[in-house]
């Protein structure tokens, strides 16, 4: 009988350790800003949640949630996946201004001219200068959108005086005073409410990507799209982040922390912007029936001048915060020419 009792006993404690981890399931709750139609989710989210699930046997899946449907406002987000709302959000850390100050040194004028380089640009200075800011979150990716355009509703944008006296829609705290610095107003605020600034007469243009038209029905909205010479590095660029609770990811067992290490990182981050990249040429198909121009590189070079002020002005804004923003710029500019030479 004891030993009969003995194992009957075994077979009860063995019923209560935790199940091997090929048991275990795990749906993570990714939560965004832009609609599921968005190519935001369809050529960028949705295929990195395809592949962590495919890596992982369906063992680990993702439940998106797109146009904020837990709540909240796109600045939150990065609360949200702090505090564990969510256990992965993709967002501009430029949303917060002054939280992030590191990775404005990306936002400024004439940085940006290939987004997949960029991109791995910006996620190798990011372990140099960023570990800091973003120590409450654990970044899956960093990376940049394609050249920024004008869509404009009454005139197209042609020399720097045509910017004169207009409101235009900016989204971050470089672009926004770089705006102001070419003679425009600009009107901070997330790519959700551009779309009804616009039908309302609240402001007279945005800057955005392509990739954003059909998220907000710009190609409805206005008339006129300039876009800078593409030969020159885009005017604007704005940096997004796709982050993961640290508490989620330790509580996953190793197999699937490799699978999320495996899909994190410099590579996610230029397959990133490559996806955005190819996001652009959807988008302005959407906008051909309406008129398009090209600003010329020589009526650029006024632009670029105004842009070398506001990188001055940045790297002494940064000295007053106690960082090098000098070799934070130099440092910032040689990867992006690394990454945009390299086979």
């Amino acid at each position: 009988m004891k030993k009969v009792f003995r194992i009957a006993l075994t077979g009860f404690a063995a019923a209560l350790l935790p199940l091997p981890s090929m048991a275990q399931e795990v749906v993570l709750k990714l939560h965004h800003f832009l609609p599921a139609s968005s190519y935001a989710q369809t050529m960028m989210l949705q295929p990195w949640c395809d592949k962590i699930a495919a890596e992982s046997n369906n063992r680990m899946k993702c439940q998106i949630f797109s146009s904020m449907q837990l709540g909240g406002t796109p600045p939150q987000l990065i609360e949200q996946v702090r505090d564990g709302v969510a256990d992965v959000i993709w967002t501009l850390p430029g949303y917060t201004p002054g939280r992030f100050p590191s990775l404005e040194a990306f936002e400024l004028p004439f940085m940006m001219q290939n987004p997949e380089a960029t991109s791995k640009a910006l996620w190798d200075y990011t372990q140099l200068f960023s570990k800091q800011e973003f120590k409450d979150v654990r970044p899956i990716a960093f990376h940049v959108h394609g050249d920024g355009v004008f869509h404009m509703t009454s005139k197209p944008i042609k020399t720097m005086a045509d910017l004169r006296g207009l409101k235009l829609r900016a989204p971050t705290r470089m672009t926004t005073k770089f705006i102001a610095m070419l003679g425009a107003t600009p009107v901070s605020m997330p790519v959700p409410q551009v779309g009804d600034a616009l039908s309302k007469g609240v402001i007279d243009g945005a800057v955005v990507p392509y990739e954003v038209v059909p998220s907000v029905k710009i190609q409805e909205l206005v008339k006129f799209h300039s876009e800078t010479d593409p030969a020159e590095p885009a005017f604007y660029t704005s940096t997004f982040i796709l982050a993961m609770n640290p508490a989620k990811y330790e509580s996953l067992p190793a197999d699937l922390k490799k699978v999320i290490d495996n899909n994190s990182g410099i590579t996610q981050s230029g397959l990133s912007g490559r996806a955005f990249l190819a996001a652009d040429a959807e988008g302005k198909k959407l906008t051909l029936k309406n008129t398009h121009n090209t600003i010329p590189a020589s009526e650029l070079a006024s632009w670029k001048a105004l842009g070398n002020k506001l990188s001055s002005e940045w790297v002494e804004d940064m000295k007053g915060k106690g960082a090098d923003g000098q070799k934070m710029l130099d440092t910032a500019k040689s990867l992006i020419a690394k990454y945009a030479t390299a086979k």
